[in-house]
């Protein structure tokens, strides 16, 4: 069975989508197929990681990908 895909998308694929993709990760990972991605590459934010860590939550291997990707 595959999993249902899920595509967080925000510009720059540096905080928003990445959170996203970090929580839903976290909560349901097991049950979904989940990435993140923009319009343009840039890096993750480090108060993005930095927040996230604060939940719990390890972000700090993403990379900001491209949408066209």
């Amino acid at each position: 069975m595959n999993k249902p895909r899920v595509l967080f998308v925000c510009t720059h694929n540096s905080a928003r989508s990445q959170m996203a993709e970090g929580f839903l990760r976290s909560m349901a990972g097991d049950r979904f197929d989940v990435r993140s991605a923009g319009t343009e590459k840039t890096s993750v934010n480090p108060l993005a990681i930095r927040v996230m860590a604060e939940r719990g939550i390890d972000i700090s291997r993403h990379t900001s990908k491209l949408l066209t990707a």
